[in-house]
């Protein structure tokens, strides 16, 4: 895509720890800069260097720094100043009022809540898996009122594991999805787990987060049908564990595979599957890897530590491929939790859109309360 300018965006929720990624991510990006930053009310009104207290490992850039803290709503941007694309990372609970409020003023919302990831006429996506449910953004309402729209990117731990399963899925078929994920303590925000609670433990639950596995697995396995998704239809059963890891996300996966190649499927067939899966390639995305799933071959790999960060935290890595006695294969998938699986896929997602022609400005009437 050739942009002669920059187009602005905003951040709701912009002091917090998936707010931050978004800042290091957009501070170089080609396509993007960040104009105006939105925090809750007591944040608003200062400088973002007072409002937020940054904990990534690259300096807080000054230019963002010195920005002030807006309302987070609508109107808390100067006249004519409210960017077309926000990129939202806000409390499930605050985002279902809040999120469609921007939609309905013009707004590309571009979300990492789990609000609506599981309404029927908002997309959940993954670029390289599922790209075409962008159409639903045209049964919206706002879409027709006002040109904004909602689209959502997947929970942490499900986009490592989607973005695994999807080209075996779509050679071999899948049946049954088994997995077990150890998750790091970065995926609860910040300060997250007590760390009298997980130093040398494992806490075997994690609200809510089984169950958005298992639907949103199927929902980005699934089929547009007309103004449908229709599940992929299989079997998955997930079991969500914190551990005492800073970033990455590690998962256990065992399939049951289907009958799509008329043969036995090899160890080969596998690698190839994951290997070949490039589906981005060409487009020019500045934020889509080169290849998005990388196969680790040493026996105890991947590991968070080694392997997080391949492709700049936006590629998936697998390992340990091996028969399953009780159903097919298994393997091990590991993911960034907040580069893949938070601020890096919404911004993915933005750049699908802006190639897509989806994120040009369209004229809206604002009614001021």
């Amino acid at each position: 895509m050739d942009l002669k300018t920059k187009l602005p965006v905003g951040i709701l929720g912009a002091t917090g720890m998936v707010g931050q990624r978004f800042i290091q991510l957009l501070e170089n990006h080609p396509w993007f800069q960040v104009a105006w930053l939105a925090a809750s009310d007591r944040s608003s009104g200062k400088t973002y260097g007072e409002a937020a207290k940054w904990r990534l490992d690259t300096p807080l850039p000054e230019r963002i720094a010195q920005m002030t803290v807006q309302p987070a709503e609508p109107f808390g941007a100067p006249p004519g100043n409210l960017p077309r694309v926000i990129f939202a990372a806000l409390d499930p609970a605050i985002a279902r009022e809040m999120e469609p409020a921007f939609a309905n003023a013009g707004c590309a919302v571009i979300s990492n809540s789990s609000a609506f990831r599981m309404a029927p006429n908002v997309p959940l996506v993954i670029p390289e898996i599922n790209a075409q449910h962008l159409h639903l953004i045209e049964e919206q309402p706002s879409r027709a009122e006002s040109g904004g729209y909602m689209v959502t990117n997947p929970n942490c731990s499900t986009i490592g594991l989607a973005l695994a399963l999807k080209p075996i899925e779509a050679r071999f078929g899948i049946e049954q999805i088994f997995v077990t994920t150890m998750q790091a303590v970065s995926g609860a925000g910040y300060p997250g787990v007590s760390s009298m609670d997980i130093l040398g433990n494992v806490v075997p639950y994690i609200g809510s987060e089984e169950e958005k596995m298992e639907a949103e697995t199927l929902k980005l396995l699934g089929k547009l049908n007309g103004h449908v998704v229709e599940p992929l239809h299989a079997k998955i059963s997930a079991q969500c564990n914190r551990v005492a890891v800073e970033d990455g996300h590690t998962e256990s996966v065992s399939i049951k595979l289907g009958n799509k190649l008329g043969r036995t499927v090899t160890h080969e067939d596998l690698l190839a599957a994951w290997a070949e899966f490039r589906p981005l390639a060409g487009q020019g995305l500045p934020t889509a890897p080169h290849q998005p799933i990388e196969w680790a071959s040493q026996n105890d790999r991947p590991q968070p530590r080694l392997d997080r960060n391949r492709g700049n935290g936006m590629a998936v890595t697998v390992g340990r491929l091996r028969p399953c006695p009780v159903l097919d294969w298994k393997f091990t998938v590991l993911s960034h939790n907040t580069i893949r699986g938070a601020a890096g896929a919404a911004i993915l997602n933005a750049e699908l859109l802006a190639s897509l022609g989806k994120l040009e400005p369209v004229a809206q009437a604002v009614v001021r309360a």
